[in-house]
């Protein structure tokens, strides 16, 4: 019974910092509808590469193929979505609570290498984007012999 320790919520008072954790304001200064929960919806991505090529995986649920767009400038990769989304929830006849959004979303991320433009395929299917970007051969960088 020598060994208990006593615990607090917020460790020990004495040293008590509210600024010290992130968290702790997280989303105050936000507007509700910039949050996490109810805010616009994110693209979430996978990256991988392999020597030729660079394949991304996006999600983009409820978004037609025809309001998708995608830019690819030299290493720099931008998706953009038109999401539109319409919920309502009805008891009966008397409909309690409809929620519209309508907005853009976009990613945006560089690469190591430029990507070979012509070359770059993109397909989507059930919700997901899914591109192929080949690497443009010859990145720029070469090492330099010294004499």
């Amino acid at each position: 019974m020598n060994n208990l320790t006593r615990l607090t919520t917020f460790g020990n008072p004495a040293r008590f910092d509210p600024f010290r954790n992130d968290d702790w304001f997280k989303g105050f200064w936000v507007s509700p509808l910039a949050g996490e929960a109810g805010g616009a919806p994110q693209i979430k991505i996978n990256l991988t590469e392999n020597d030729k090529s660079y394949s991304v995986r996006a999600e983009l649920p409820g978004v037609k193929k025809e309001d998708i767009k995608v830019n690819v400038d030299g290493n720099r990769v931008s998706i953009s979505a038109e999401i539109k989304q319409e919920k309502e929830e009805k008891r009966g006849d008397k409909t309690i609570c409809r929620e519209c959004y309508q907005g853009t979303v976009c990613r945006s991320f560089s690469l190591e290498s430029k990507v070979d433009e012509p070359k770059a395929q993109a397909k989507f299917d059930n919700g997901v984007l899914e591109l192929t970007l080949p690497k443009k051969n010859g990145n720029g960088a070469r090492q330099i012999q010294i004499k």
